[in-house]
């Protein structure tokens, strides 16, 4: 991963006003996935759009962590589901012919 695509976490912390702690505490919940460079911690770019998504439950919304990780894993089974339900249409329109 290169350093570019890593965006300090108290330069998120002022755009999205939110607190350091809560994307620690993301962190430590397996969560969202930070990078730890010397004394400085990034999010990489590829996870700023499920940080929004839990900032806005967690704030907006008032779901605690406990709750975005319940709702993160049912979203995640929702998303598989989905993929299998698409990969059996797909087989079973092998055997539709005419």
């Amino acid at each position: 991963m290169q350093t570019e695509d890593l965006i300090p976490v108290n330069k998120l912390s002022v755009h999205y006003n939110i607190e350091h702690s809560f994307v620690l505490t993301l962190q430590e919940s397996g969560l969202l996935e930070v990078v730890r460079l010397e004394e400085e911690i990034f999010v990489p770019a590829s996870e700023l759009k499920s940080l929004e998504k839990m900032a806005n439950l967690y704030y907006e919304m008032g779901i605690n962590i406990e709750g975005i990780e319940t709702i993160t894993h049912l979203l995640q089974r929702l998303n598989d589901m989905q993929q299998h339900i698409m990969q059996l249409t797909n087989r079973l329109g092998l055997y539709e012919v005419g």
